[in-house]
């Protein structure tokens, strides 16, 4: 059963041909047989989510006509769940547990799903590897020397390893689509503003935005279409009417005009990830597309721009961490500022910490204007860019990043050789437009995701690009040897 779709799932369970109970049991015994070598969920709810299996039996037997009534998913673990732990993989947050649900994850409750529980990430979603967890690093169960990538690393870990249906990640600068491409699952990371981000424990508030992550484009439809549209809990939420995202996924691309950034292919690209890009582009070529030669010239300030407005706003976001309400609070402090001091010092780990006073610096008064302001100025620079690309094309591809999944430790000394890992990832968050990552072939034996990117709201194009993609190919059927194993 674990390598059946979302749909194929929802018609089992609508024949009684198996229940949802029966399903969530097959999950969570997989979770205890295989999670101990992966480390790819912080807390596992058996009992909530047995409870919430036998309520989902129940509804469909009542008729329920929702796809994921029944289906067991995973929430990554900066999503508020009312009554269940809620972590961000920090030491600050080891023993919060939320009174309310977020948007994201009450959508998905309401649709009938089942939560086995909440998965692994880097601290604060700040990470590119699921190395900065205080729960320990995530593996990659592709090869459990790589890393999973991050910050979603969790999440994608568990849905290649067969550990859960689908599951919710967050993307600030790449966290759905560079996890999904080392780990060779679907994950999209929508328009900014088409999910709600109410409830989810902010990084940097003007990047992040929450998606699906699954083991096919059409299993990310399905779970777009519960979790998007507006929420008047959120200001930045977008009141633009949701599509009828599974309506046409079959449509032919006949026609359909691919841009090529020629930034993207240049140095730095690994050779082997660069043919099996170009593969999957003459695959499509085939399924009717053309392929066009864009520039977006101001990539290369994309990590620069990147490192100075997430920080800053992370500085803002983190500043209510401070050991007097809620979570991690130092033993025995001397008095208030040595509780502040010490129980954010103990509470954060080192590269929240090194965010911290680097996004500080860039907003202290002398500094605002040269680093802050400017990087806002070339931040509307890259926008411009997809703008005037997508003007003339209609969806733009390239890597996901310019490796395969790197080993465990292997750039945890080396900040800049991790931070460049996010260069093709890092602009579409910058300019908000929509984004996903689909399996398109593997190099070394791992897996190579194709980046697709597309115009404001045009999340429905990239499903139908991506579910044509998975039509004509098998790459997002492969599994790895732990989980066929299992």
């Amino acid at each position: 059963m674990v390598d059946q779709s979302i749909a194929s799932l929802a018609q089992k369970l609508r024949a009684k041909e198996i229940s949802s109970v029966e399903l969530t049991q097959d999950y969570l015994a997989r979770i205890k047989q295989l999670d101990g070598q992966l480390n790819s969920f912080i807390t596992v709810t058996d009992e909530v989510a047995l409870a919430q299996a036998e309520a989902a039996d129940k509804l469909i037997a009542a008729g329920s006509t929702s796809a994921l009534a029944g289906i067991p998913i995973a929430h990554k673990d900066l999503f508020c769940t009312d009554g269940v732990l809620t972590t961000c993989a920090s030491k600050m947050l080891h023993n919060f547990v939320p009174p309310y649900e977020s948007t994201v994850t009450g959508r998905m409750l309401a649709s009938g799903v089942v939560t086995l529980g909440k998965t692994n990430m880097d601290e604060f979603a700040m990470g590119s590897s699921n190395e900065n967890s205080y729960y320990g690093a995530v593996k990659n169960p592709w090869n459990l020397e790589k890393v999973p990538g991050g910050s979603s690393g969790g999440s994608a870990a568990a849905v290649a390893a067969g550990l859960c249906v689908a599951a919710t990640g967050t993307d600030t600068g790449g966290s759905i689509r560079q996890p999904a491409s080392f780990c060779g699952i679907s994950g999209l990371k929508p328009t900014y503003g088409r999910v709600s981000r109410f409830g989810m424990i902010a990084y940097a508030s003007s990047l992040d935005q929450a998606g699906p992550m699954a083991r096919s484009a059409e299993d990310c439809a399905h779970i777009l279409q519960s979790i998007a549209g507006f929420d008047g809990n959120d200001s930045t939420c977008s009141e633009v009417a949701i599509e009828d995202y599974t309506a046409n996924l079959d449509a032919p691309l006949d026609g359909l005009t691919i841009g090529l950034p020629k930034e993207y292919f240049g140095d730095g690209l690994n050779n082997d990830v660069a043919t099996v890009i170009q593969d999957a582009v003459k695959e499509f070529e085939k399924l009717g597309a053309k392929v066009k030669e864009i520039s977006l010239p101001n990539l290369n300030l994309s990590i620069p721009s990147y490192y100075v407005i997430a920080p800053s706003e992370a500085s803002s976001n983190l500043s209510r961490f401070d050991g007097v309400r809620y979570g991690y609070r130092c033993e025995e402090p001397k008095d208030l500022m040595d509780m502040y001091k010490r129980s954010r010092g103990e509470g954060f780990g080192k590269e929240v910490q090194k965010r911290i006073m680097v996004g500080t610096y860039a907003l202290s008064e002398g500094y605002y204007d040269a680093y802050y302001l400017k990087a806002q100025r070339i931040r509307r620079l890259i926008k411009e860019d997809f703008v005037n690309a997508l003007a003339e094309v209609d969806v733009i591809m390239g890597p996901v990043a310019p490796t395969t999944a790197f080993g465990i430790g292997a750039k945890t000394d080396d900040p800049i050789a991790m931070y460049l890992e996010d260069i093709y990832t890092l602009s579409i968050n910058l300019a908000g437009i929509p984004a996903m990552s689909i399996p398109a072939g593997f190099a070394d034996g791992m897996p190579v995701g194709l980046q697709i990117m597309g115009n404001y709201f045009a999340e429905a194009k990239l499903l139908n690009v991506a579910h044509k993609f998975q039509q004509a190919t098998d790459w997002h059927t492969k599994n790895p040897s732990l989980a066929e194993g299992a």
